[in-house]
């Protein structure tokens, strides 16, 4: 049933425009062209905000925004760019809005007379293809060279960050506005769509023709983060933005679960997103498991490919609980919350399953506010934090059985898979361990190396071991892809993973064999770079691991074009290039919905013609991918 935010919301003193919103147009908003010279990037993850409201309101269908508020660059003054939308405004809150533009204006120009870090820079950040692109509707019948297999059929989906306004000061790769790209599969034939998650960040960012959400970790340092913070509670506070529906830019993770695909980020609830039959996206609307889910989620969450379960982690950077553990049945019913016993708050962007435990890391990367006071990044690598992972089991009720497993300097920001050996008692898990530890979100000056390891935890003992997977010989860094996921949570040989060299391009990916350390390399080319390669399975009940395809988005930097390449991942032979339209620039986390599936779609909240808000209560936590 509709229900109001609580009143220990912000709420909002006017209301954006109330005519359609046509998701069919293409946005011209993006400021970016194509730069003149090359940067190299220093990083390339991501973090949760640190925007902690007191409550909010689980879901938020997307507000109507007139085409009118669509602003093809962005404005040097900041006082212009609320005419629109201060009509709508009364006197005291225009007259607020007018000072606190003049103070945000002040601060701008104070930070630009300091040099950003790189990890900060948007120069650096959103330069070559890793800068933003306009939306696209569907373009059909793309060219295609080779023969695209007959089994894949459905829709192959990435998301990724795509800032729809040029940043004004501090911005980080993670901190774009989440866009997702799309290439429908139907017999033979490719067509190809990309389209902006409609968050309730962006459709008030676009309404007001700049951003005013602060960025997590672009702009989120030293005492002009905790001035930005200010600001942004202080329009909150007169009705200027609306915090309470959520914040995040749902540009990291993607799944699929129930009949309902899911675009998630730290920072926020996720996002329900709608194929349509002429394979566009449409955002239905923030979603919350109707009304059962209260708090936000990170964006790896899994799904049992033998039960068809859901199981997610949720933190908190502010107050206890910092961390909590959930599950939904295969009819989107959850479990009661588990809090997990950790000392402070944790970065935890990803955890790993396995047949009966969920395998949780409590590591080394920390969030630290105070840093923030003292002029540094809320983000840090605490040293005398001792590394550890818990198994807990997955029905549980409480944390009273989790087992934690100490693993010396250890910090993996992504775990490939995990599963059980009983005969040693031992729980595997395989992820990339990163040193140093932060620099994907602190500037320093040691290179980073992601190395794929075995994590081995003794049940029985209480100690754990750990070896590189790669001979040193053969070591490249390896983050951004997966394992065959019809076997997720049990032992797996061969893992998929991206070539991120040079840092943080990707050149190819590499498929792993996971028990001999065998190294087998796709390389796509001169000045040809690409992210996460996804595994497709030809055939579910193949006798070989291996039997499918890797598709990947692949952009040329000498003709600026990109395309999706479909390889054998049985001998690793291109079996199909798919032209596309646009240029895809480099992004995050993909999956593939099968043509099955997406006649069983949901279309929007609880199945219903016109989404409906639900009551609640919603902790905002803070934001990475």
């Amino acid at each position: 049933m509709a229900s109001s935010a609580t009143d220990n919301c912000l709420k909002p003193k006017f209301s954006v425009s109330t005519s359609s919103l046509d998701l069919g147009s293409i946005s011209s908003s993006i400021p970016f062209k194509k730069p003149s010279r090359k940067i190299n990037i220093s990083c390339s993850l991501q973090t949760p905000s640190i925007l902690h409201l007191p409550k909010q309101s689980p879901t938020y269908p997307p507000s109507p925004t007139p085409a009118s508020s669509l602003t093809t660059k962005h404005p040097k003054n900041t006082s212009s760019t609320e005419k629109t939308q201060s009509q709508q405004w009364n006197p005291f809150q225009r007259a607020a809005a007018m000072a606190l533009d003049v103070v945000e204006n002040a601060l701008v120009s104070h930070e630009l007379q300091h040099p950003l870090s790189k990890t900060a820079d948007p120069k650096v950040q959103i330069s070559g293809n890793f800068a933003p692109v306009p939306e696209q509707p569907v373009k059909h019948r793309l060219p295609v060279t080779g023969t695209i297999p007959e089994c894949i059929q459905g829709v192959y989906i990435r998301n990724g960050a795509n800032p729809l306004h040029e940043p004004v000061a501090g911005h980080h790769f993670f901190d774009g506005d989440g866009m997702v790209h799309a290439v429908q599969f139907k017999n033979g034939t490719a067509s190809y769509a990309c389209r902006f998650t409609e968050t309730n960040r962006l459709v008030q960012e676009r309404a007001l023709g700049r951003p005013v959400f602060p960025k997590a970790i672009g702009e989120l340092h030293g005492h002009s983060g905790i001035a930005r913070l200010l600001l942004f509670y202080a329009r909150g506070l007169f009705g200027l933005v609306d915090p309470c529906h959520g914040t995040g830019v749902a540009n990291a993770g993607l799944v699929y679960f129930n009949g309902h695909l899911l675009a998630m980020s730290e920072d926020d609830l996720p996002y329900h997103v709608r194929i349509t039959p002429s394979g566009d996206l449409k955002t239905v609307g923030r979603y919350d498991f109707d009304g059962q889910l209260k708090s936000t989620m990170i964006a790896h969450p899994k799904v049992d490919p033998e039960t068809g379960e859901f199981f997610a982690l949720s933190y908190d950077v502010i107050q206890k609980p910092y961390l909590k553990y959930f599950r939904f049945s295969t009819d989107s019913k959850k479990s009661p919350d588990v809090e997990i016993p950790v000392d402070g708050p944790t970065m935890m962007h990803d955890f790993a399953i396995t047949e009966n435990f969920v395998v949780i890391p409590d590591q080394q990367v920390v969030f630290k506010l105070p840093e923030m006071i003292r002029g540094g990044s809320p983000v840090v690598y605490d040293k005398n934090k001792m590394s550890r992972f818990g198994i807990l089991d997955k029905n549980a009720t409480d944390a009273s059985g989790i087992r934690w497993v100490e693993v010396p300097d250890c910090f993996c920001f992504h775990l490939w898979n995990a599963w059980e050996e009983p005969e040693t008692d031992e729980v595997v898990v395989i992820g990339s361990c990163m040193t140093p530890p932060d620099s994907i979100f602190n500037e320093c000056d040691e290179s980073l190396k992601s190395v794929m390891t075995e994590i081995r935890l003794n049940l029985q003992t209480g100690k754990s071991t750990r070896r590189p997977i790669i001979s040193e010989s053969e070591q490249v860094n390896l983050e951004a892809g997966m394992v065959n996921r019809n076997l997720l949570g049990r032992k797996t040989r061969f893992a998929y993973l991206a070539l991120a060299e040079p840092w943080p391009k990707v050149s190819g990916f590499a498929k792993v064999d996971i028990s001999t350390g065998e190294v087998k390399k796709y390389i796509y080319g001169d000045q040809r770079y690409g992210g996460e390669p996804l595994f497709f399975p030809r055939n579910p009940n193949s006798e070989n691991e291996d039997d499918g395809y890797i598709l990947a988005f692949v952009h040329d930097e000498k003709t600026w074009k990109s395309e999706l390449q479909i390889v054998n991942a049985m001998n690793l032979h291109l079996e199909a290039t798919v032209k596309l339209p646009s240029r895809v620039p480099y992004g995050f986390h993909g999956t593939f919905i099968s043509s099955k599936d997406l006649e069983k779609q949901i279309l929007s909240f609880n199945g219903a013609a016109n989404p409906e808000v639900n009551s609640g209560n919603i902790p905002l936590a803070v934001e990475i991918v």
